[in-house]
């Protein structure tokens, strides 16, 4: 589980493709290794791996094709920043909304508007996510928790403050690129629930 609070992006400094596995090394300062170790649950882009190896300040988790083809990780290139978080620890304080690691689909950058008092993001996914995104409900991206903006009929604008920026990769997206979504869990059982409620009622009746 994880908070959707970004701890800091980390760089690519290898990648491995291998036949039905690709393994991705990360190079993580010293402060988020402590503890660490093979087995644990990392976030890279919002994304759940898990630490298969540990050597000196490089991290490696594997990747396997699934996983690829429904996220932006096989868009990876070597020192690319990925969005890191560890797992979630009893007692932490929890600043964003539970995420689990894992995504749903990929929203495309359409248009982005950055001065100095704003960055602005408007995303497109397909049309069948909409019915679990909402105006100023939560939605994982790229691992962080944001807050949605005003929607359209196959998107969503992101507002980012900079400290956002500041932490995260998300700046370093421009038009055309693909962010992973993590949609709220809560909200799509409700929606899903309420779906199934009122379509039994129809044909009841």
């Amino acid at each position: 589980m994880f908070t959707g609070i970004v701890q800091t992006t980390c760089k690519v400094v290898d990648i491995q493709k291998k036949e039905g596995v690709t393994t991705l090394a990360i190079h993580m300062p010293a402060s988020l290794r402590e503890g660490l170790v093979t087995g644990a649950s990392v976030a890279n882009n919002g994304v759940c791996l898990t630490v298969t190896q540990i050597d000196d300040d490089r991290v490696f988790f594997d990747v396997m094709e699934e996983t690829l083809a429904v996220t932006n990780l096989s868009n990876l290139a070597v020192c690319d920043q990925v969005n890191i978080e560890r797992s979630l620890k009893f007692g932490t304080e929890i600043g964003g909304h539970i995420l689990s690691g894992h995504i749903q689909t990929m929203a495309t950058v359409i248009e982005i508007s950055s001065n100095d008092q704003h960055h602005n993001l408007k995303l497109q996914v397909e049309p069948q996510w909409m019915d679990y995104i909402f105006y100023k409900g939560f939605i994982g991206v790229n691992g962080c928790s944001l807050t949605v903006g005003q929607l359209s009929d196959t998107g969503f604008m992101l507002h980012l403050i900079p400290e956002t920026l500041r932490m995260t990769n998300l700046a370093d997206y421009k038009v055309g690129q693909q962010f992973n979504i993590e949609i709220d869990s809560q909200t799509q059982v409700i929606v899903d629930t309420v779906t199934r409620l009122m379509a039994s009622k129809v044909n009841q009746s």
